[in-house]
Order: C-alpha cells, then sequence, then structure tokens
C-alpha cells in the first residue's frame, strides 16, 4: 500500500491531469445519450477545464456540472467533487454541491417527459456517488492534517526533550558549582588563612618562605575557583545573582523568536521593578507557547499597557487556520502564572475571545518588589 502510494506520488502533476482529462472525454464521449453539437462542446470544455481542478475547484465544478446532464455517471463531475471536498472544509457548500450533482446527474436531457420513479431512482444513486466522492475528499484531507499535525507533535516533543536534557545539565553544573563554592573554596580558604598566620607566627626562614608560597598558591587557586564557578552557573542557566533574570528589554527577542506570527506594542515606564519584569516576561513567554501548540497558524498581539499606578501585559490571539488535535497538557502554565500574580498583589486573566482566539491578560503594581 505504501509502495503503491509512493510510486503514485512521484508521477508529475501534469502528467496526472493529461491522463484525467483524457480518462474524462473517454468517458463522456462513449456515455453520452445524444451527441448534439451544444453537448459536445459542453462536455470538451468541462472535460479541459479539469486541468485547472486545483485552482479554481469550485468553478471546475460548476463547469463539469453539464455533463451529469448527459449521462448517469461522470467521471468530470467526480473527480471536479473530489479535488473541492479535498481542498474545501466548507460543509455546506460541499453538501450544495453533491446536492446539484445528484439533480443534475438525474435530470434527463434533452428534457421529455419525466418518468418519477426512474427519477427518484436517478437521483438516490447520483447522490450515493456524489457524496461517496465528496467522502473520500475530505478523508484525503483529514489525512493529511494528521500528517501534518503529528509532525508537529514529534517536533514539540524532540524540542521538549532538548530543553530537559539541559535542564538536567544546568541543574548537574549548578550542583558541581555550589559543591565547589560552598567545600573546595571553603577549605582552600582554610589553607590560605592557616598559611598566612604561620607566615607571621614563625621564625625560621624557610618556613616562612614556604607558608608566603603556600598562601600565595592558595589565593591564586581561590581566583580560579571563582571563575570556574561563574562559568558553571553562567553556562548552566541557574538564576542566581551571576545570571540575571530576563527583562522587558528582552521581550522583542522573545516575541521574534516565538515561532509564532507575533507583534509587540505599548511601553512600561523605566521604573518597573525587578520581579514585575520577570512576571510580565514568564506571561508572555508561557502565552506564546501555548499559541504555538493549540492554535497553529493563529496571529497573536503582544500589548505592554499602564494604568496609573499598575501596569500589564495582554496577549491575544487569532482562532487557529489549522485544525489541532486534543493533546494532553500539565495545564500547570496559567496557574503557575496566577499564583505568581498573586505574590506581586496582581491578577492573572485568561481566556476565549468573541473571535474564537484567546486572551492573557496579566495586571501588577509596577513597583512590586
Amino acid at each position: 500500500m505504501r509502495r503503491a502510494r509512493a510510486v503514485w506520488q512521484r508521477v508529475p502533476t501534469p502528467v496526472m491531469d493529461i491522463a484525467l482529462v483524457a480518462v474524462a472525454a473517454v468517458d463522456a464521449w462513449l456515455n453520452m445519450w445524444e451527441r448534439t453539437g451544444l453537448g459536445v462542446v459542453l462536455a470538451a470544455v468541462g472535460c479541459a477545464a479539469l486541468a485547472f481542478r486545483r485552482r479554481s475547484p469550485l468553478v471546475v465544478f460548476l463547469l463539469t456540472l453539464p455533463i451529469a446532464l448527459m449521462q448517469d455517471v461522470a467521471v468530470a463531475v467526480l473527480a471536479a467533487l473530489f479535488t473541492l471536498a479535498e481542498r474545501s472544509r466548507d460543509r455546506r457548500l460541499l453538501a450544495v454541491c453533491v446536492a446539484l450533482s445528484a439533480v443534475a446527474s438525474s435530470t434527463p436531457w434533452p428534457l421529455a417527459e419525466v418518468d418519477r420513479t426512474m427519477t427518484l431512482v436517478f437521483f438516490i444513486y447520483g447522490l450515493a456517488t456524489a457524496a461517496a466522492s465528496v467522502l473520500f475528499g475530505q478523508l484525503l484531507q483529514a489525512q493529511r492534517d494528521l500528517a501534518r499535525r503529528l509532525t508537529e507533535i514529534e517536533e514539540a516533543r524532540e524540542h521538549e526533550r532538548t530543553l530537559h536534557a539541559q535542564a538536567v545539565l544546568a541543574r548537574e553544573r549548578a550542583q558541581l558549582a555550589r559543591e565547589m563554592h560552598d567545600v573546595v573554596s571553603h577549605q582552600v580558604s582554610l589553607i590560605a588563612v592557616r598559611a598566612g598566620a604561620l607566615q607571621v607566627a614563625t621564625k625560621d626562614a624557610d618556613a616562612k618562605e614556604a607558608a608566603r608560597t603556600i598562601r600565595s598558591l592558595s589565593v591564586t587557586t581561590l581566583d580560579e575557583l571563582r571563575t570556574m564557578v561563574t562559568l558553571l552557573r553562567a553556562s548552566g542557566g541557574d538564576a542566581t545573582e551571576l545570571t540575571p533574570q530576563p527583562t522587558l528589554a528582552d521581550l522583542r527577542t522573545l516575541v521574534e523568536s516565538s515561532g509564532t506570527r507575533a507583534e509587540l506594542s505599548g511601553e512600561l515606564p523605566p521604573g518597573v521593578g525587578s520581579p514585575a519584569q520577570r512576571a510580565l516576561y514568564r506571561t508572555v513567554q508561557e502565552a506564546l507557547t501555548n499559541v504555538r501548540k493549540h492554535a497553529p497558524g493563529a496571529e497573536a498581539r503582544v500589548e505592554l499597557w499602564q494604568d496609573g499606578d499598575d501596569g500589564g501585559v495582554t496577549i491575544t490571539n487569532t482562532p487557529p487556520t489549522r485544525p489541532s488535535l486534543s493533546l494532553p497538557g500539565s495545564q500547570q502554565g496559567l496557574v503557575g502564572l496566577r499564583e505568581r500574580a498573586d505574590i506581586l498583589r496582581g491578577t492573572l486573566e485568561a481566556g476565549p475571545t468573541a473571535q474564537g482566539g484567546y486572551r492573557v491578560r496579566l495586571r501588577i503594581p509596577l513597583s512590586a518588589d
């Protein structure tokens, strides 16, 4: 099955279009009830239009409808209807097109005395045939959506695995830095102090020189240890005084690298406290992450604002442009943001918008510390 599909996908699109036009033309010529001049022209136009079905599927379907008047089951109509169903998400439009196809295939041509029983039979037969074509098209569309979503899920999992590995490495480096600072540095400091005391107390010149050398080496070792601790903490990403927390100045970089079409507007005064800046940054970070996960293809707007002594940020996203699958989540992101807002005597509001999108709004005192 997969091998046959792979072979089929390697066929060039123009070759497939030419083959479909040829099959539809042969079908129309062999099964046409009456070959009138008008009927042949309409059939030729409908069959030739199939070459453009990917660009304008609805227009091509309408052009093929006259062929359904001239034969029971028209390949051209079914192919156009399949392409429309494969590319359209409007279920009402597809239902109308199925009905039109069934009516056209059950209407006698040229118009003559109508046999109601046979007309009803042909209508039901045409309805079932057209519905099957639409169902196959919708199935193919759903398969493509699922494959795209699975790819996105795999990319997200790979990203999470990378972040987890980085977090583990960061914890190990931070632990090593603490051990070096709390244990090794402390012991070396004691050696330096004892060597200094020995250098002052001893009367022996050789002992004094040895004590001076030990003290000098200890001080040099302490400097090197401090440099190593600084590097370990910085590369480990641990939140210490050596690695400053993100601020409002980092927001633009965060928005631009979020993987979502987002824009940043508004500004806050320069005197915003550090805890407030961290809360604003983390709120934007979590909201944009949720947009990427749960609203694929949506656009986001990040707006900074000030209201008296309070300020905040509002993140609003449009509805997703692609269907998303229901994925399990920890549901802890917004909970953590609300807890952070409560600590700073602020509020966090989150919920869907009337347009089908989602909005997150944080309000905190700008002087929060």
